[in-house]
């Protein structure tokens, strides 16, 4: 088999198994298995081929996809044919997207869904990708409505159960369709990523997603999609992220948070052989950067929870890493002005209280925003090696001061002025 074209970073481009994309560490592999689903020997198949054919670190991305990082471009081959011979890769061709569907790790398990929604995802993933014409970063929320509320996730159309045989559908200009009958919803939202997808083509310089449709041009797709405005769903508490949560049937799944989205292969191999000696019967990558171990008996769950602390793993919410998000940075990425999984570290323990408070902070090494394509209390973008630091913003808005990372750190002291900005909203006051 012979090695794809490299492929360096551009606007809107995203790498897959087939296609890496050069890094500074080497070339980075995204997986997408089918269903997004593993079993743990599956996982611990991929965990043995990221020690063999790239320097051992794997990532979970705030879509919920695995990532293999280092893989040496002779070693690429061996990979890629491993993995294609085990049935873990599945990708759409052509330029679109590789993944379209975001979905709760327990989607169609959870106890406290309204509907299937993993059948309503994998239905919406088979109609979208055959809309030709939408951008490679294109993304639908599908959203079942029950404890694991996925709001805080970035999305160019956000499908939401509000009934057993209905949903809604949200667009970027906080927008409500509805109510959608289910059996219908995977065309209605088809047809809204077609008539996107249309406008695109007239001007697809500017049109990168949803959220760029000029007013005159949403009114007109909501209008040739013959869908009603409606009011919002209601409005619900805050996901655990991690933790033990209860399915159908009985059983429960342990979601456990990976560091700042990452660990390493031999970790998770010895994970992998735990979960299924305790009779873990699938694996899910979670969007909050960690795994889902479904099926299991609370005892086991319980037990498998141990285990992930052992090794380093999140399984309590409050813990303030779980409201960090971090690119890989420097010297990883070639675009990155600051060591960023190193600072994550510090920050985190630095603002301690105000990320279990549930403040954010979003680090990114430069203006890409890889890591989280929305809006943080507290973002960071790394400039020479200093950060610019933007309160409730994203990469884009404007930064009130430039700070280097000891200063960031004595400034998120009780008393200091970003921490007083974080608590109280205050955005005045802040200096170079």
């Amino acid at each position: 088999m012979s090695a794809p074209a490299r492929a360096t970073l551009r606007r809107g481009w995203c790498p897959s198994t087939l296609r890496p994309m050069e890094t500074g560490d080497g070339w980075l592999v995204r997986l997408h298995p089918p269903g997004g689903t593993l079993t743990p020997a599956q996982l611990r198949r991929v965990a043995r081929l990221a020690e063999e054919t790239g320097n051992g670190l794997v990532e979970i991305s705030g879509r919920g996809n695995l990532q293999i990082r280092g893989v040496r471009p002779q070693a690429h081959p061996v990979l890629v044919e491993a993995l294609l011979a085990d049935g873990l890769v599945d990708e759409a061709g052509g330029t679109g997207p590789q993944r379209l569907v975001l979905t709760s790790p327990l989607a169609g398990r959870d106890a406290s869904d309204l509907i299937d929604s993993a059948a309503l995802s994998a239905e919406i993933e088979r109609a979208g990708r055959a809309v030709d014409g939408l951008p490679a970063k294109t993304n639908v929320v599908v959203d079942g409505g029950g404890s694991l509320a996925l709001d805080g996730f970035p999305a160019d159309l956000r499908v939401v159960a509000i009934g057993s045989e209905a949903v809604a559908i949200g667009l970027p200009q906080a927008i409500w369709l509805g109510p959608v009958a289910l059996g219908d919803a995977a065309a209605a939202v088809t047809a809204l990523l077609s008539g996107f997808a249309a406008c695109r083509r007239t001007d697809p310089a500017r049109l990168h997603r949803l959220r760029d449709l000029s007013d005159e041009q949403t009114v007109a797709l909501i209008a040739n999609c013959a869908l009603s405005r409606t009011s919002p769903p209601p409005v619900r508490p805050a996901p655990r992220r991690v933790g033990i949560v209860a399915l159908r049937s009985s059983r429960v799944a342990l979601i456990a948070g990976l560091p700042f989205g990452r660990s390493d292969a031999a970790t998770l191999a010895g994970l992998s052989a735990v979960a299924a000696e305790l009779g873990v019967e699938e694996m899910r990558f979670s969007p909050w950067r960690g795994l889902a171990f479904l099926g299991l008996g609370r005892d086991e769950a319980t037990e498998l929870a141990a285990h992930c602390e052992t090794r380093g793993l999140i399984t309590r919410d409050d813990d303030p890493r779980l409201s960090v998000q971090a690119c890989s940075g420097a010297p990883a990425c070639p675009r990155g002005e600051t060591r960023t999984m190193m600072d994550a570290a510090v920050l985190a323990e630095a603002a301690a209280e105000l990320l279990a408070a549930g403040r954010t902070l979003h680090l990114s090494a430069c203006v890409k925003s890889c890591a989280h394509a929305g809006p943080a209390d507290l973002t960071l973008i790394g400039q020479d090696g200093r950060y610019d630091v933007v309160i409730g913003g994203t990469t884009r808005d404007k930064a009130l001061a430039r700070l280097d990372l000891s200063q960031i750190v004595q400034r998120l002291q009780p008393g200091q002025d970003i921490h007083a900005a974080l608590t109280s909203g205050r955005l005045s006051g802040l200096e170079a």
